[in-house]
């Protein structure tokens, strides 16, 4: 299996947007925070996080995404179980989330790239940002517009959490990386 250090190669090469690799840093840090809360395979659930987007940048409609990177990622000999993850993470592909892995990826992906949004408009960024904060945003529909709400909800209910349980884990996994992600509290 390749290892850490090549996934953040390969994403590297393949993502040279700031802003998509700042996603990919995102759902990484909040995986990451997963795979310990759940005893799981830190590093598959951070490769997972890190390359599901892998072909978005050159690949974005639903016709390539995610499945040239998923072609990609199997000639590397990535692990099928971290491949079905990043199919499922797309709803209009059909791949059921059959796993826990799959599972956390859709519940993340949205949540981050929203709390992303809420951070930004805070001065103090990820610091003390808290899950009321955030579901107060959840509510404002023209905040972050397009991200999709549902998917949020269903993602914590597929994971069989409160949603307020998984907002705190995914705030918790993305304020551990604040530095890398450019969301840390600026420095007076």
């Amino acid at each position: 299996m390749p290892t850490y250090e090549d996934a953040l190669k390969l994403f590297h090469e393949w993502t040279q947007s700031e802003n998509l690799r700042r996603h990919g840093y995102a759902v990484e840090a909040a995986m990451a925070h997963y795979a310990r809360h759940f005893g799981e395979d830190e590093t598959l659930w951070r490769m997972t996080g890190l390359l599901h987007d892998l072909d978005y940048e050159r690949h974005p409609t639903p016709e390539e995404h995610p499945y040239v990177g998923v072609r990609v990622l199997r000639e590397l000999g990535y692990p099928e179980e971290m491949l079905e993850a990043i199919l499922g993470h797309a709803d209009y592909t059909g791949t059921p989330r059959r796993t826990l892995l799959a599972r956390a990826l859709f519940a993340v992906d949205e949540l981050a790239g929203f709390i992303t949004a809420v951070a930004y408009v805070r001065p103090t960024r990820l610091e003390g940002l808290t899950v009321k904060s955030v579901r107060k945003k959840l509510k404002d529909k023209a905040f972050a517009a397009g991200v999709s709400r549902e998917d949020i909800y269903r993602g914590a209910e597929e994971l069989g959490l409160p949603l307020e349980e998984h907002i705190a884990h995914v705030i918790a996994g993305m304020q551990a990386e604040a530095e890398r992600l450019g969301l840390a509290a600026p420095t007076s």
